[in-house]
């Protein structure tokens, strides 16, 4: 078995907003995640400026808003909202230039970006998009705690919870966990998965190892973890299958080599990005 504890940092991206960022691009150390981004403030000048217009190829991402919400424009027309409770999922592919802009100009805003990788054979694929409100993403009831199950299956004491996204790369699951003090709870993670818990708010025990609040854990080759809580915690749970194939990453473009970077930057800078 292996888990490894690993902080998060503070950042900023797009315009300006500052973020908490985890990222496993070295080394590939994530497999299939690439990066996940926390935006968690009151204070508008944090996020008021939001994500202006920018490109990505070669990757998935997914947005959850937990309080406040965030409005998605892109070059194919797509243009949709979430809100608390929701979220966003949005298919790169060949490319897509798009913009995430804040609903509010003020008061408490709090979500996650995760970035997903893509296999080599769908990174060239036609982008898509899709919106899941919030009244898709019911809170459902664990033992001392309950679950927000937004892609994929997750299992816990040998409950089978089901999200409505199906198709992330990877067999990628998405879930927000929410306990209570004196939770406490078998995950089944998968001896050939990758699988993450980053604490959002509290203090956590991994097999009886502390977590403290902004630290992600990597948990590999186990197929049992569990998970307990003294105090109230809140936690993002992440599982997928190893892509294992080589990561090249420049800004917002991940491919598989440093001349696949290249040419799209290129097809950016010629305008040729987002042509099928």
């Amino acid at each position: 078995m292996a888990i490894q504890i690993i902080p998060s940092h503070p950042s900023a991206d797009g315009a300006g907003v500052k973020i908490q960022r985890v990222h496993g691009f070295r080394n590939n150390g994530f497999d299939p995640f690439l990066m996940l981004d926390e935006i968690r403030s009151d204070n508008p000048d944090d996020y008021g400026a939001g994500f202006p217009a920018h490109p990505h190829r070669g990757i998935e991402t997914l947005t959850y808003i937990r309080h406040g919400g965030f409005v998605h424009e892109d070059h194919l027309g797509n243009k949709g909202e979430i809100r608390s409770g929701g979220s966003q999922w949005m298919s790169a592919g060949r490319g897509i230039i798009h913009s995430e802009m804040p609903l509010q100009k003020d008061g408490f805003m709090h979500g996650f970006q995760l970035w997903l990788n893509l296999p080599a054979k769908d990174k060239m694929k036609t982008p898509e998009w899709q919106d899941v409100q919030a009244e898709q993403l019911p809170w459902q009831p664990l033992n001392n705690a309950e679950i927000k199950q937004i892609a994929g299956d997750s299992n816990i004491d040998g409950q089978t919870i089901s999200g409505p996204l199906r198709h992330l790369p990877a067999s990628a699951t998405v879930a927000d966990l929410r306990l209570i003090s004196g939770a406490n709870l078998n995950l089944q993670s998968g001896t050939d998965r990758t699988t993450l818990l980053y604490v959002y708010e509290g203090d956590i025990s991994l097999n009886d190892q502390p977590v403290t609040e902004r630290q992600i854990i990597k948990v590999t080759h186990e197929d049992n973890v569990t998970v307990s809580a003294t105090d109230s915690a809140g936690l993002l749970l992440l599982s997928g299958i190893p892509i294992q194939e080589p990561v090249a990453h420049y800004g917002p473009f991940v491919m598989n080599t440093q001349e696949e970077i290249d040419q799209a930057v290129r097809d950016y800078q010629e305008g040729k990005l987002v042509e099928g």
